[in-house]
């Protein structure tokens, strides 16, 4: 009876719910900023905005922009696209099972960037005064490209991390810990990217918060397709 029960995916379950819940919570949330934003295009920029925004035109000092510059060049380009496939061969087994999943992370990656161009599109939010710009920037500005890549890649990133752990059987805490370690370390990259759209001048605060929801959102749905996809052995 109990080798029935881990067969049929028991203990697998509860996380399929849990991930799914994260999904629904991410698109209220993100369809109600969305909301929001739409209500202001019609009005003045949003209080939050604006704050933002004001504070940060007044304090980024060279040596501080010449480092939001570099960080905000990690959110784009080639760099987010390569860590997706390096993730995706991190979490293989076997070269077969590597090459099929970075396969799989960079699709992943590619059809949210695609959404997410298609949510941009549809609003048509305008960024903040060209004069204002510390960098350079095109498109409309939501939700933030740069917030919203660089969270998917941390995403992918601790997901490989994770995996390759308990495929080499660590110990529960070592390998705990581990994936701990590597989530808080890129979950402080990620908001770094985002962060660094704002003192900038380039993006809005909802901007950069609409698209860490959008990741959220993307990464919770990839994981709970995959979790019921994928056989137990290979999760």
């Amino acid at each position: 009876m109990t080798g029935r029960t881990r067969f049929t995916g028991g203990p697998v379950a509860p996380r399929i719910r849990t991930a799914l819940g994260a999904v629904l919570i991410g698109f209220v949330g993100l369809l109600g900023l969305t909301a929001v934003v739409l209500t202001a295009r019609h009005g003045s920029v949003l209080p939050i905005d604006r704050a933002a925004h004001t504070w940060s035109l007044h304090h980024r000092p060279a040596a501080l922009v010449t480092v939001a510059r570099v960080v905000t060049a990690t959110g784009t380009g080639v760099f987010p696209y390569a860590a997706a496939v390096a993730a995706g061969l991190m979490a293989g087994r076997d070269m077969r099972h590597r090459l099929a999943y970075a396969a799989g992370a960079l699709a992943f990656l590619l059809l949210g960037q695609a959404l997410r161009f298609g949510l941009m599109e549809a609003i048509g939010r305008p960024r903040p005064a060209v004069g204002d710009w510390a960098t350079h920037a095109s498109g409309f500005a939501f939700p933030s490209g740069h917030a919203t890549t660089s969270a998917l890649m941390a995403g992918l990133l601790v997901a490989a991390i994770g995996h390759r752990a308990r495929l080499r059987r660590a110990r529960a805490t070592a390998s705990g810990t581990s994936t701990a370690t590597a989530a808080v370390l890129l979950g402080c990259w990620a908001a770094a990217v985002g962060m660094s759209r704002v003192l900038l001048g380039v993006h809005w605060a909802t901007d950069v918060v609409a698209g860490w929801l959008f990741a959220t959102v993307w990464l919770g749905l990839g994981t709970a397709l995959i979790r019921m996809a994928l056989p137990a052995r290979l999760r």
